[in-house]
């Protein structure tokens, strides 16, 4: 058994990448509140806002870093459909993000609710919708990625959806905390070294 010494200042993350390699039977849509409105041209400001806001509970950060100009290389193209879940108020409380990089396959960026939402079904009604999106004529194969440092229940979440798993790989990065990039007290279940 081999173990990984981990630098202080950054984390360690397992990720498991996940496949669906066939459209999922349609199934009745839990009940809910929320609604999707598609942000065809994001703004930068606008979309961080909202990353931050359902990914700082579990270290989302990548999107956070970069300048404008990559941010909207990676979210305003063709290939790439941005969401915002929004809830009865006019307020966005959830992300959907995927991109199909060739015609016969779709990667699954980022599905998520703010931590208030989780255990309600609502995750079951925003997966319901994404595959229904992601699964357009032609597609062979839908991909996500999860890690340790999600949602506790997210990787079985994915597996009930019936995405198995196919690969797990270890990431390494500085603690977006300690750069300023995220609140000191974003994720208190990852301590900071």
């Amino acid at each position: 058994m081999a173990l990984m010494v981990v630098p202080p200042g950054e984390v360690a993350v397992i990720v498991t990448t996940l496949e669906m390699r066939e459209r999922p039977a349609a199934r009745a849509l839990p009940d809910t509140d929320l609604r999707l409105v598609r942000w065809a041209q994001p703004d930068p400001a606008k979309y961080r806002a909202l990353f931050r806001r359902v990914g700082a509970p579990w270290l989302w950060h990548s999107r956070l870093t970069i300048d404008d100009d990559a941010l909207l290389a990676a979210i305003d193209r063709p290939e790439t459909q941005v969401f915002a879940v929004i809830d009865r108020a006019g307020i966005e409380v959830g992300l959907l993000e995927f991109t199909h990089p060739a015609p016969n396959w779709c990667q699954l960026d980022y599905l998520a609710l703010v931590p208030e939402l989780t255990g309600k079904e609502h995750g079951r009604w925003l997966m319901a919708m994404a595959l229904g999106m992601m699964w357009r004529p032609g597609v062979e194969l839908v991909r996500v990625n999860t890690g340790s440092l999600d949602h506790p229940g997210a990787l079985g979440f994915y597996r009930r959806q019936g995405f198995m798993p196919v690969l797990r790989t270890v990431e390494t990065f500085p603690d977006p905390r300690l750069n300023g990039v995220l609140p000191p007290e974003a994720a208190p279940h990852v301590p900071i070294l």
